[in-house]
């Protein structure tokens, strides 16, 4: 069983700070899948602790799409659905977690889904999903707690809507859900330019079971470095992909690396922000989930000093 840090997950904005990612990325369906959006949808789940039975929110950042946060090719024209989904199914159901589904139908039971597209109301504020009764979401033994699933799909349009999350206690405010966190298995977001010299950070979290992982990346652009950090791991180097084309190179997993998270660590090159597509699965591609929080928190290297005895 997945043992979550309780209490050290006490920031639920997503992205997180500790990831230094500015912004999700969702493309308008008529958008050209070289500007960084292979699918023009994106899931996250918000994991809330077994216990919690008060009411929780998921607020978004800046829904709609067409003011000075998002990426506009022209005039803006572009709408995107949010879809909130519980019960059964929204994250054991067929496809739930595939990074690259076939099925446009999301699992779950849909219990609320609203449209954005260029509305001045909600350019730079918050819109509020709930109140929502933690029962309603799907229980997942692994994580020990329950999950709710929110999808953002591109409907129509050619423009990226830039937005963010906030798993919260309040309507009205970010009040962190004690104990919760979000994940995602993936991840498409907006990489800083190189003079802001913010380096990214992603957190997939590694089972027991995981042998190798192969990490996909699409449209990085060749604008960017990446390495990959664990405690096991100092920086080994892994591929970026080009303009419009999927990248992949697989690591080995080591034992002391089992049950917790990696660190990617993405640094761009590039004079202009970049979106792209991160993905990660193991030797049997199955996908790993993003975890907003780490588990375990970031991981920091275990350096081996051998100790030689002179007699």
């Amino acid at each position: 069983m997945l043992v979550l840090p309780f209490g050290a997950a006490r920031a639920q904005a997503v992205p997180n700070a500790g990831e230094r990612v500015e912004t999700l990325v969702t493309f308008g369906a008529q958008s050209d899948k070289s500007w960084g959006d292979d699918d023009f949808s994106q899931t996250f789940f918000f994991l809330i602790p077994e216990k919690q039975r008060e009411p929780v929110y998921i607020r978004v950042w800046d829904p709609g799409c067409g003011g000075t946060n998002d990426d506009l090719k022209g005039p803006a024209n572009t709408t995107t659905s949010f879809s909130l989904y519980g019960g059964p199914g929204t994250f054991s159901g067929p496809q739930a977690r595939d990074p690259r589904p076939t099925n446009p139908n999301p699992t779950g039971r849909l219990l609320k889904s609203q449209t954005f597209g260029n509305e001045a109301k909600y350019d730079g504020t918050w819109f509020t999903f709930g109140p929502l009764n933690p029962l309603e979401a799907e229980p997942v033994d692994e994580f020990q707690g329950r999950v709710f699933k929110m999808v953002a799909r591109g409907l129509s349009g050619n423009d990226g809507n830039l937005y963010r999350y906030f798993f919260s206690t309040s309507p009205t405010a970010n009040v962190a859900v004690e104990g919760g966190n979000a994940f995602t298995y993936e991840y498409c977001f907006r990489l800083p330019a190189t003079s802001s010299k913010t380096t990214v950070h992603l957190y997939p979290f590694v089972n027991n079971k995981v042998v190798s992982i192969k990490q996909s990346n699409f449209d990085a652009d060749n604008g960017a470095t990446l390495e990959i950090f664990s405690v096991a791991k100092n920086g080994h180097a892994a591929a970026v992909s080009g303009n419009g084309e999927w990248t992949s190179s697989v690591l080995p997993i080591a034992a002391k690396e089992h049950g917790l998270s990696l660190d990617f660590r993405l640094t761009s090159t590039s004079a202009a922000p970049n979106d792209l597509v991160f993905y990660v699965t193991d030797q049997y591609d199955t996908a790993l989930p993003f975890f907003a929080i780490p588990l375990g928190g970031p991981p920091r290297y275990q350096y081996d000093i051998g100790v030689k005895l002179h007699r």
